[in-house]
């Protein structure tokens, strides 16, 4: 599948006139937040980098990262759709659901209803929107395939919502999930989930060709790769050993136990020759959820 924009075809009354302040912010968790892409002691990130080369000559640039690590589709009506709405954006990046698969309680039905919500506020509000599909974390962490597949599972109906939404609420779109994260290793950073400043470099300079193709008066478009040198290898295992492992460690208590669980199930119906149904099963709930929407 390739690249699709569905955004709106606003008109030049619609859009921010030069030398107008444009208002981005941008909503998720970890991706968006910025994690792999460090400069200094924090973290910087797709939107960052995108923020930069969004305005033209004599245009400003307001950008909010509302993002934060471990964020859920459920928290973002409640903790960031409402702080979104006060900066009054005329540009918003949703991208989240990635958390959602790694939670032993998912619920695609849930994540729907909550996504449908935050959309619609913010394109309600006058926001062009961008979305994005995101990789399977259980390919990306080469886990064991008893283990993957119910992550991949779940992920499938994720992206399916997201691409439902995205034409539901004209949104821009980026198939983040068709980026060769498994071809070109250098894309992710030490944790093998989160890309590293080139992969946020390239996921800013395909939301920036979206958006001039839709016509979007932009900059120039973001680097190929980052101005800083990437961190050494004894900084990436510093980083591992002193915040990725919290990371591990908290989804293992949460996540592990129904995973393995799930595992056990899919396992015995392989055995039986009903593995599909799983799938099945799985798509069937998600095209409920979107069915409800009306």
């Amino acid at each position: 599948m390739s690249l699709l924009d569905v955004g709106p075809d606003r008109s030049a009354e619609e859009r921010p006139a030069a030398g107008e302040l444009l208002r981005f912010v941008a909503l998720g968790d970890s991706l968006t937040e910025g994690i792999g892409d460090q400069v200094g002691e924090g973290w910087r990130g797709w939107a960052a980098v995108l923020a930069h080369s969004l305005a033209p000559g004599g245009r400003e640039v307001e950008f909010t990262n509302l993002a934060y690590s471990g964020a859920l589709t459920t928290e973002l009506t409640t903790r960031q759709l409402p702080r979104a709405l006060a900066r009054r954006p005329q540009l918003a990046a949703v991208v989240v659901g990635g958390n959602d698969t790694l939670r032993a309680g998912f619920d695609i039905r849930r994540t729907t209803l909550e996504l449908d919500a935050t959309l619609g506020e913010l394109s309600g509000h006058g926001a062009t929107l961008l979305t994005a599909c995101l990789p399977d974390p259980g390919s990306l962490l080469r886990l064991p395939a008893p283990l993957g597949r119910p992550l991949a599972r779940r992920m499938r109906a994720v992206n399916t919502v997201v691409h439902a939404l995205t034409a539901r609420h004209r949104a821009v779109h980026l198939h983040i999930a068709e980026l060769p994260w498994y071809e070109e290793r250098r894309l992710l950073s030490v944790d093998r989930l989160h890309p590293s400043a080139e992969g946020h470099h390239l996921i800013a300079r395909r939301f920036h060709g979206l958006l001039a193709d839709a016509g979007h008066p932009l900059g120039p478009p973001p680097a190929a790769t980052a101005a800083e040198p990437p961190p050494g290898l004894a900084a990436d295992l510093w980083w591992m050993a002193t915040q990725g492992t919290r990371w591990v460690a908290a989804r293992s208590t949460d996540l592990l136990p129904g995973l393995l669980a799930l595992a056990a199930a899919e396992g015995y119906a392989r055995l039986r020759g009903a593995s599909g149904r799983y799938d099945e099963q799985m798509a069937r709930a998600a095209a409920r959820a979107l069915a409800e929407l009306g």
